[in-house]
């Protein structure tokens, strides 16, 4: 939505968004954004912090984009109509994980999602020159003469071409080619699907950042636990009670989130429990109602008063640190075709993402990406990429063999591949676990055969391509770093600092 608000100062934009209203992850996020929004010192503090966490793999240009223009985007926000939580005269700041200072702006206690797409949202739809198009899934992208031109989308079993001068993808994230994930059911990887089939270049795949507290109550939704109940104190406990984190990191609960969540593992396997808990209780009751009423509401629905229980508690997939490799302009490898967000991969997070740097990431690089889209479609403007697009008709991806699948037998392959990537490409990964889940992935390659006529048959299509480029990538990367950690190369290993990326014409280095 930042991108198309930016666009839009000089092109018309169609907006395409394949649920109703502002389901996303960035709608689901609890704990904030990450900003220095004081002096010089803060923000190379901030800077310093991010790096760190990324475990010497972020670009140190993107990270400095981050962190200098973010102050500027929030204030932006804040002119915009978001409502950031309040202490006295200033904001209320959090602190959460790897953060050496409180610098978390938070709204509506754990609700700083549901704030800044609401608001955004509504500016996105009284703008004059952006079109909203809701409901409408995207299947392919558009490609002649090895340029982006527009979009297949998929309207009633049929694919229909929508022509542009250039395409930014913004599709968020892949959690849901894992068993666990805080993400909602959107998040499919189509994005990162339809950007590799194009031939875009994608980036650190291996990176995938497990949030150590997600709800673990049965028949309850895997609901994300702020990091910031950690920040406000809130102590991790094993089976037995015991205060475990001082033994992993001496920043205990606030180590960075790789850490935090390896170490909830480790407790757990030698427990032999699926989870362990996330202690609150020190804290007031109406204090916790006030600063977490999200968490608190959703606890209390399956059974758990966090004034007075301790919350169980497990890892789960949350954030894709890889993506579709661009420049801190959003530009991919393929001319006209931009990604932000989740989507992209600027190098910004590294191996590691520090918390509540993504929504910042958004609204940066979502500005950059707007700029930079709609400087590039001026200038293809020249081009009738209209009747290119009818032109192109007989090299749509439709142009193949359509087909339909039982829903039923799609429930059972979706549920297939992420459970073959929760057991193999999970928290702790081996070349074995990596090889196993590589050749059961294999078994539904037949997916790729066929032009799917219904969204669900191409999400799973989407999700398990997107799974098999993550294994291969874990699979290539011989060391442990950050969110990658195998059991086999439990050290940084030889060349840690490349950046692997892969391309469908083959990898690429």
């Amino acid at each position: 939505m930042r991108a198309a608000l930016e666009a839009a100062r000089s092109r018309r934009v169609l907006l395409l968004n394949k649920e109703r209203g502002n389901k996303s992850n960035s709608a689901y996020a609890q704990g904030g954004i990450a900003v220095a929004l004081g002096r010089r010192e803060d923000r190379e503090a901030h800077a310093a912090d991010t790096i760190r966490t990324g475990r010497g793999l972020c670009r140190p240009e993107a990270v400095r984009i981050l962190v200098n223009e973010g102050p500027g985007r929030v204030r932006e926000l804040i002119r915009w109509g978001v409502r950031f939580d309040r202490s006295g005269r200033g904001f209320a700041l959090a602190h959460e994980g790897a953060h050496s200072r409180r610098r978390i702006l938070r709204a509506r206690g754990d609700g700083i999602g549901a704030e800044l797409t609401s608001t955004l949202l509504g500016l996105v739809q009284a703008h004059p020159r952006i079109t909203v198009a809701h409901g409408c899934f995207t299947a392919d992208l558009l490609i002649e003469q090895e340029r982006c031109t527009g979009v297949w989308t998929l309207e009633r079993g049929r694919r229909r071409a929508i022509a542009a001068g250039a395409v930014i993808l913004a599709t968020g994230g892949v959690g849901q080619v894992y068993l666990r994930t805080t993400n909602p059911p959107v998040a499919t990887g189509d994005g990162f699907a339809m950007a590799y089939r194009a031939g875009a270049v994608l980036e650190d795949l291996e990176f995938v950042q497990f949030h150590p507290t997600a709800l673990a109550v049965p028949g309850a939704p895997t609901f994300l636990l702020s990091e910031a109940m950690r920040g406000e104190g809130a102590i991790l406990r094993n089976a037995a009670g015991e205060a475990f984190m001082g033994r992993y990191d001496r920043r205990r609960d606030l180590a960075p989130r790789d850490v935090v969540a390896r170490a909830i593992w480790e407790e757990m396997a030698s427990a032999g429990t699926d989870h362990v808990q996330l202690d609150v209780t020190a804290r007031p009751r109406a204090w916790l109602r006030e600063r977490f009423p999200l968490i608190a509401r959703t606890c209390a629905r399956y059974g758990v008063d966090i004034a007075t229980t301790p919350i169980p508690v497990a890892p789960a997939a949350h954030f894709m640190i890889g993506g579709v490799q661009t420049d801190v302009w959003g530009a991919t490898s393929l001319p006209g075709l931009y990604a932000v967000g989740e989507t992209a991969c600027t190098g910004v997070h590294g191996a590691n993402r520090l918390a509540s740097n993504s929504l910042l990431e958004g609204v940066v690089f979502g500005a950059r990406t707007g700029k930079a889209a709609a400087r590039y479609a001026r200038g293809a403007g020249a081009i009738n990429a209209m009747s290119r697009a009818r032109a192109a008709g007989a090299a749509s991806p439709g142009a193949r063999r359509t087909a339909s699948i039982n829903g039923r037998r799609l429930t059972e392959i979706r549920g297939d591949v992420r459970r073959l990537m929760w057991e193999g490409v999970g928290l702790v990964r081996s070349a074995d676990s990596l090889a196993r889940t590589i050749e059961g992935l294999r078994r539904f390659d037949w997916l790729h055969e066929s032009a799917w006529s219904d969204r669900e048959a191409l999400e799973a299509q989407n999700l398990h391509l997107v799974a098999t480029l993550i294994a291969e990538a874990a699979l290539r990367r011989r060391g442990s770093l950050g969110s990658h950690f195998r059991s086999d190369y439990a050290t940084k290993g030889p060349g840690w600092r490349r950046h692997f990326s892969v391309a469908a014409s083959g990898r690429t280095g």
